[in-house]
Formats: C-alpha cells, structure tokens, sequence
C-alpha cells in the first residue's frame, strides 16, 4: 500500500473540505488513491458532487476574444510559473494577442511570439487550451472574464428570432448566464447532455451512502431519486439556482420568464469554462 504523506491528506481536505482525520482513514482505506478516497468520504456523506479536481498546480490567465458582431468569440489558457508574471502587462498583453489570433485565424502560429516574451520575462510560458465558438442561427456569443483572470466564460444563446439579439433583456440575461457559470461551476448545459456514464456512478455513490442503510425497499428509490435530483442541481446548468434571484428560481425558469417578455424561444446552446491550472 503507498504510504500516506501529510500532502496527500492536506491535497484531499482541500478537494472535499472534509476534516483531516477523516481524508487520512479514507486515503487509507483507499491505498492512497485520492480519486478512490473521494468516492468513500461521498458514500460516508462527508462530501459531496462539488469536488475540486486534483490539479498541478499551474499560474497564469484566461482571456478572450469577443468580435464585435457578438457572433464569434475565443476563450484562452496562457500558463505561466508565478502569479507575479501572470499580472505583468507584457504577459497579458500576450494572451490578448492569443486570444485575437485564434479568432481571425484558422491555425495561429504564436511560437516566435511566445518565445520572444520567454526570453523578456526569463519565465515558461504555455498556451494550455482555447475554445472557439460561432454562433449556428440567431444569438450571441459572450465572454466573461472574473476579477483576476484566473477563471473565464464562453457561451453561445440562441433566439429564434433575428430582433430577439438586439433586445436589451436579452443583451442583459446572455450577461447574467455568463456570470452565472462562472459562480456555479456547472458541467453540463442540461441534464440530458449528462454521461450516461456519470450518472451511473452518482447512482453507485448515492446507493452506497448511509443516508439508505437500514432505509425499507420502497422509501430508497425515493431517496435515491433525491439524492440525484440535488446532483443534477450542482452538476447542470438549467437546475442550478439562479444566483442573481438568490436561488429562488432555476436558471432556466428565469430563461423561461425572459423568453416570454421577449414573445420568443431562447436557448442556452453551449458553454465552456475555464479555471486556470484545471486542465494540467
């Protein structure tokens, strides 16, 4: 069995919030597997979905590129080794330039670029990912970028028709989503887009957990369902209580509400987001 280091527990509390007595049993229990240790302290109730990835950890910025027609829109990962190079205006000078080059053209190459500001600022640089989007019909694509620029937002909202777009309610619900998937941290836009593969494995966790033990057969597919529900609600955008009502509603009743002032269809239809060193 792989020895526990104070690490590995201190790595797991940051990932569950759970104590440290309890990350080091689970850790033990689990051979020193943190993914594994995850699954007990959720099966024991000790944590929940909203688990942090096991991530190295990476500095840097996300930026984007939003065209001014709103149709188009970039959103990019720039690493860097220290949060202090992360805010020198040469490096986010450079991710602008990243994010404006994946938006015009087809396949940037930025490695002359990028070894340039290496060779300026003595520090590695790496453009980790990007994701591009071009909106399919009538909508936008907007982007937001969070105090920091350590976390980012790319989504496409379609309306069904071509006036809905220059409306101000819907310009102001397309910002509300954006911020909305950054606060919330949402995997997926619905629940029908969830892996199947996913939700057999909350369905496994949720079966196991001591909410059921001792629980007659006809009241834990009840609480099953329960249980999934309010993985649905962490996991999926549309069930996510919208943080600007202060949950009282679904993100998309409030789609919904907004869509019928406007007399017209409106769809979230993708996102991305990114948090710096998630992806490492």
């Amino acid at each position: 069995m792989s020895q526990i280091t104070a690490a590995d527990v201190a790595k797991l509390r940051e990932m569950t919030g759970v104590g440290l007595m309890d990350c080091k049993k689970a850790l033990t229990e689990a051979g020193g597997d943190l993914n594994k240790a995850v699954d007990i302290l959720r099966k024991k109730g000790q944590a929940t979905a909203a688990v942090k990835a096991a991530r190295t950890a990476k500095d840097g910025a996300i930026t984007q590129y939003i065209a001014p027609s709103g149709k188009l829109g970039v959103l990019v990962e720039v690493n860097s080794e220290t949060d202090f190079v992360a805010r020198n205006e040469l490096f986010r000078a450079f991710c602008d330039e990243v994010a404006r080059r994946y938006a015009t053209e087809a396949s940037p190459n930025l490695e002359a670029e990028r070894e340039a500001l290496v060779a300026k600022i003595r520090e590695n640089i790496q453009i980790a990912r990007h994701a591009k989007m071009e909106v399919s019909g009538n909508g936008l694509v907007a982007g937001y970028i969070h105090t920091g620029a350590k976390i980012g937002v790319l989504v496409e909202i379609g309306a069904g028709k071509a006036e809905t777009v220059g409306k101000e309610e819907f310009k102001e619900l397309v910002k509300d989503i954006t911020l909305q998937i950054a606060a919330g941290y949402p995997h997926a836009v619905a629940r029908e887009q969830v892996p199947a593969e996913v939700v057999a494995k909350e369905r496994e966790i949720a079966a196991q957990s001591d909410r059921l033990k001792g629980k007659p057969a006809q009241a834990m597919e009840k609480i099953l369902q329960g249980i999934l529900e309010k993985f649905y609600q962490t996991y999926c955008l549309a069930d996510q209580g919208f943080v600007k009502r202060n949950s009282e509603i679904s993100v998309k009743e409030h789609v919904a509400q907004v869509a019928k002032q406007l007399g017209d269809e409106v769809t979230i239809r993708r996102f991305v987001r990114f948090q710096v060193g998630e992806g490492a």
